[in-house]
């Protein structure tokens, strides 16, 4: 997302052309001092007050930590879940597999739910999901009932995950990267302390895994109370017209903000092109903000006469033909699988090779906690390269090196894998970067991450389940990493040709 200060003046017309796919953004003459939340229908917008905006940012910092740890928090203690649920490989495999189920499920209907209550109010349903989804683990007597509380947890995961943007946008609208850096700051806090955390806090309530996972269901209520105060307050009222322009889940800056500045470069071009003369062009046909002659086109659009067709080709666009979309969606489903591999089973790799509990969590809680500092560098690099395959290479090499490591000598090498691989899983801003740059539109990139993330993580659900079938079946880690190395290879292939400077506007 781009800042405010991006945007045209709040006086000056629109110039934009309709082909673009740039629509014209309600909050374009806001100021920095006065970030305002969505309308109320028959009034003015609402100011939010400078308590209120403490508040939102406190409340986003804290739901941000809740958005993992029902995931992190499960992988140091699965032998002791598996033992007290008697799950075999393949069901424990498909608890790793749920959270992408999930957010592919889930996550598709934020924006729909915020366009009728507004965005602070799903969230606020979302953190009461999360709550409840945590305290109902640890009573769970089967299999099927602890799946049913991890997949609740996992929905109001979901749709907080994708509003996360939304929230930043109409709040913090002069500070969004700032903002965002925050929120994805705690994220990645919240991933790593789980996984850290966990097994020390499981003895420290009596050596219960039941006690050890419901404890983090705590920090969910800790998050409920500021949103149960923000949808209170009359700034955060009303629906939200804006949700499924704005909610791309973690849409990069870098990305929105180029794709932005095209889209105003092609229109300040026409724009000149339309007050140029020219031979043979009938005077009055085209102007810089009002409707062409004779075209009906609605004042403010900026076309020209007959664009009707290039605007509707724009809002026609058919991401599913796109080959860039489709490696793109490749990309994003083999970098997650590799994710939810690594906080599904990366621990008990590491308990099987003799390492206790603890240690294996902490190691966990390095790889995740690598996230934190490259989550700022790599989008950056990213977004200076043309193409992002040396990128994309030098992060597979290191999940190769990891998982090769973790074959020849799991234990004694144990915390340099956990870096490399930490490393390795930082694939994800990486994908989100590529997204935000394989459009020329803010539109374009609204429907590519949608394409890409939903697509990616329905290919990302085999991955955690094939890794506890076959290691059930071999009674080892050899074959799991073979399978891990392929899917890293593969990975490495669809990065290389997502990575290409290509934009699906071309149906490349």
């Amino acid at each position: 997302m781009a800042d405010d200060d991006r945007r045209n003046p709040p006086h000056e017309p629109d110039r934009r052309p309709a082909a673009t796919g740039v629509r014209e953004r309600p909050d374009a003459a806001r100021t920095a001092d006065a970030p305002v939340s969505p309308p109320e229908p028959g009034g003015p917008a609402p100011v939010a007050s400078p308590w209120m905006l403490r508040l939102v940012a406190v409340g986003l910092v804290i739901a941000a930590l809740n958005l993992r740890p029902a995931i992190s928090g499960l992988g140091p203690l699965l032998e002791e879940i598996r033992g007290g649920l008697h799950m075999n490989g393949a069901v424990a495999g498909l608890l790793t597999s749920v959270p992408p189920l999930c957010f592919a499920l889930f996550g598709g209907l934020a924006p729909r739910l915020a366009r009728r209550r507004g965005p602070a109010a799903v969230v606020l349903a979302g953190m009461v999901a999360v709550t409840l989804g945590l305290a109902l683990r640890p009573f769970a007597g089967g299999t099927g009932t602890f799946l049913a509380a991890t997949a609740l947890a996992l929905a109001g995961i979901a749709v907080s995950n994708v509003l996360m943007p939304v929230v930043v946008k109409h709040w913090f609208p002069d500070r969004v990267g700032s903002m965002t850096g925050l929120y994805s700051m705690a994220l990645s806090m919240g991933t790593s302390a789980a996984a850290a955390v966990t097994v020390p806090l499981t003895g420290a309530l009596g050596g219960s895994w039941r006690a050890g996972l419901g404890a983090w269901a705590v920090l969910g209520v800790l998050a409920v109370v500021p949103w149960l105060l923000i949808t209170r307050d009359r700034s955060a009222r009303g629906p939200e017209p804006r949700a499924e322009q704005e909610a791309v889940p973690e849409e990069t800056i870098e990305g929105e903000a180029r794709s932005e500045s095209e889209a105003r470069s092609e229109g300040e071009a026409r724009h000149h092109e339309a007050e140029a003369p020219a031979a043979g062009r009938h005077p009055g046909s085209e102007t810089g903000s009002g409707a062409p002659a004779g075209t009906g086109a609605p004042a403010g659009t900026g076309a020209p006469a007959g664009s009707a067709a290039p605007a509707g080709k724009a809002s026609a666009l058919r991401i599913a033909k796109s080959p860039t979309a489709w490696w793109l969606g490749v990309f994003f489903g083999l970098q997650a699988s590799a994710a939810y591999i690594t906080m599904g089973w990366l621990p008990q790799i590491f308990r099987d090779a003799g390492v206790s509990a603890s240690a294996a969590g902490a190691m966990l809680a390095v790889t995740m906690g690598m996230g934190i500092p490259l989550s700022f560098v790599l989008p950056k690099m990213a977004a200076r390269m043309r193409h992002q395959g040396p990128l994309v290479l030098a992060l597979g090499v290191c999940g190769l090196v990891a998982y090769a490591g973790l074959w020849l000598a799991p234990a004694s090498g144990a915390w340099v894998w956990s870096l490399v691989l930490g490393v390795s899983n930082c694939a994800f801003p990486l994908a989100l970067t590529m997204i935000g740059m394989r459009s020329r539109s803010s539109a374009g990139v609204v429907k590519l991450s949608a394409f890409a993330q939903s697509t990616g993580y329905l290919l990302s659900i085999p991955g955690p389940l094939l890794v506890g079938s076959l290691h059930d079946l071999s009674g080892d880690w050899r074959m799991p990493l073979v399978l891990m190395a392929a899917l890293m290879v593969a990975q490495m292939a669809s990065g290389l040709l997502a990575g290409r400077d290509r934009v699906i506007e071309d149906g490349r």
